[in-house]
């Protein structure tokens, strides 16, 4: 057993092997007790949102979070990744950490976002820090977001397409789309392939919840279909994608933040 297994962190966790990313180390730049989001979805491997925002804080000193980075031993590492329990880009001081990060590491920064934050400037500037945006769209209009993806009072889709859109006209790096297709939204698939077609991303992927969660996963005969939706398009299926166990230093604290995974069907 790897010896770093017995130290617990309080920001990062991990390594984990993300069919999106290869070896992750996970950054949380929220770190509370329970998940911190202006989202609620129906789906969330985290469970239900504790603590519904949509301001912008500082959650956690940058220092802190590098000093523990620096604590773990030599790991071939594909990405560091911005994620964990609940909105990364809810912490003001997002484009800093990915900033300090990048300079002592000299590693691939990934920040994984639900993008209902993206049509702020700010946002956009701190995520064109990265080097990989994954960044979520699950709707096709303003009362599926609702349905499926639950937002704080005052988040619209088309101000969030349109976010990301500006983002993507800006941004030097690497952009994916992020889809969760589970049985409310995999109808209309079609819909949402037009949204994604016009944003252009460099990829996108298609997911459906194999962590256990409130929403059932759909099978691969579904994303096969849905795939089909988009095609022209730089799409890859979860089903499609190698996995790999990886041992990782914080079990505890790596569960609480990204989860177990069922087994596919």
């Amino acid at each position: 057993m790897n010896t770093m297994t017995q130290k617990q962190f309080k920001y990062i966790y991990g390594p984990v092997h993300s069919w999106r990313l290869g070896m992750s180390l996970g950054i949380d730049p929220l770190s509370q007790k329970g998940k911190v989001c202006n989202f609620d979805c129906l789906y969330c491997q985290l469970g239900r949102t504790a603590r519904f925002s949509a301001q912008r804080q500082a959650f956690v000193p940058t220092q802190a979070v590098l000093e523990e980075i620096q604590s773990l031993p030599p790991l071939p590492i594909d990405y560091y990744t911005f994620s964990g329990r609940g909105e990364p880009t809810l912490a003001q001081n997002l484009g800093e950490m990915i900033q300090t990060v990048r300079a002592q590491t000299k590693g691939r920064i990934a920040v994984i976002t639900n993008a209902a934050l993206i049509n702020q400037r700010e946002v956009r500037e701190d995520l064109s820090s990265a080097d990989f945006v994954l960044a979520k769209l699950d709707a096709w209009d303003q009362s599926s977001f609702t349905d499926v993806d639950i937002p704080a009072e005052g988040i619209r889709l088309r101000d969030i397409v349109e976010g990301i859109k500006s983002f993507k006209r800006l941004f030097t790096g690497r952009l994916a789309l992020q889809i969760m297709f589970i049985e409310q939204n995999k109808a209309h698939a079609r819909e949402i392939a037009q949204i994604a077609r016009e944003i252009n991303p460099d990829e996108i992927q298609i997911n459906t919840p194999l962590r256990p969660s409130a929403a059932r996963p759909l099978g691969k005969e579904d994303l096969t279909l849905i795939k089909a939706c988009f095609e022209g398009l730089p799409a890859v299926s979860v089903y499609e994608a190698e996995r790999k166990m990886v041992e990782p230093w914080d079990a505890r604290q790596t569960l609480r933040r990204h989860g177990n995974s069922r087994k596919r069907g």
